[in-house]
């Protein structure tokens, strides 16, 4: 018998396996190396962004505090508080801006929610309803709410609705100033909505929650909020700001709150509407502020409510 000659391991796995592809013998392809950020050109937007927005406030507080022959004098803000009417105003603005912003999110949020989870065909629909005050002018909504006040007593003297168009009309607190806000603040609501809601998976949470045993009330305040809570603050800071700003309607309408006492004032005393002006840029900031971080504090959210849970 020949003796068995020992084969390499070479042969062996080229007769078994046949031809084997030999290894790649390719280097990798060095990795090209990312260009450096453009960090100078991103301060120098930045700073001139800075230089734009923060020159017309440096040179309003100048002449606020600048009195030609008299040097540097703060009367304008230490008289600014002991005003005839500053208080009064501000106070009204901000209790109408919080009217509006609990208003338009009682009126968009449900039916928001209820168009995304049951019937999203109507989405178009109240998206255009809710886009018409970017097409009426305020000029035109502010005539036809006079016309509505005017027609109202005269016709409904006799009626329980009559001290109703009186009570909307009280200059303590006018409803009616609330309920022309919300119209105007409805387009600005939407959107912020609109994009939260696209951004979850609406039907899923609701569904998961709905078989944990959870109630509509419980989906909507625990589920479904805290995930909207980014849209529900850029709602109310848009609300927030167009209410402090707004001048037309409230001063054909014959209301005096923030805005229309600033132009009141301005024709007399010039550094003072100034003073002030920068004071509501000051005020507007700091509640803006402050939704922003109360939007950012985390939440917990649960999927059902705590007697489901002691159940199962």
């Amino acid at each position: 018998m020949a003796a068995m000659t020992p084969t390499a391991p070479d042969s062996v796995e080229s007769g078994t396996s046949g031809a084997a592809p030999r290894a790649s013998t390719r280097r990798p392809r060095p990795r090209l190396r990312s260009r450096p950020r453009p960090r100078v050109w991103r301060g120098a937007v930045l700073a001139l962004a800075g230089a734009y927005f923060l020159t017309p406030l440096i040179a309003s507080f100048v002449f606020t505090v600048h009195v030609p022959g008299r040097g540097i004098s703060f009367e304008a803000y230490t008289e600014l508080l002991a005003a005839d009417g500053f208080t009064q105003s501000l106070l009204l603005s901000l209790g109408l801006a919080a009217a509006t912003i609990a208003l338009s999110l009682l009126l968009a949020v449900p039916a928001l929610i209820a168009v995304r989870i049951g019937s999203p065909r109507l989405r178009p629909v109240v998206e255009v309803v809710c886009m018409l005050p970017l097409v009426v002018p305020p000029i035109a909504l502010v005539t036809g709410v006079t016309t509505v006040l005017r027609w109202g007593p005269e016709h409904l003297s006799r009626t329980p609705l009559y001290q109703t168009f009186l009570a909307v009309q009280n200059e303590d607190f006018p409803v009616v100033l609330v309920l022309a806000y919300t119209v105007l603040a409805l387009p600005f609501v939407h959107r912020s909505l609109d994009a939260g809601l696209r951004a979850i998976d609406v039907p899923t949470l609701v569904e998961a929650a709905r078989s944990c045993g959870a109630g509509w009330p419980h989906v909507v305040l625990r589920v479904l909020l805290p995930n909207l809570r980014a849209s529900l603050a850029g709602a109310a800071f848009l609300t927030l700001a167009l209410v402090l700003g707004e001048f037309t309607i409230a001063s054909l309408l014959g209301f005096r709150p923030f805005a229309v006492w600033i132009v009141s004032i301005s024709g007399a005393q010039a550094r003072m509407s100034v003073a002030v002006s920068i004071l509501s840029l000051v005020i507007t900031w700091l509640l803006l502020l402050l939704l922003s971080r109360a939007a950012t504090v985390p939440a917990t959210v649960s999927a059902a409510p705590a007697t489901s849970r002691k159940e199962s």
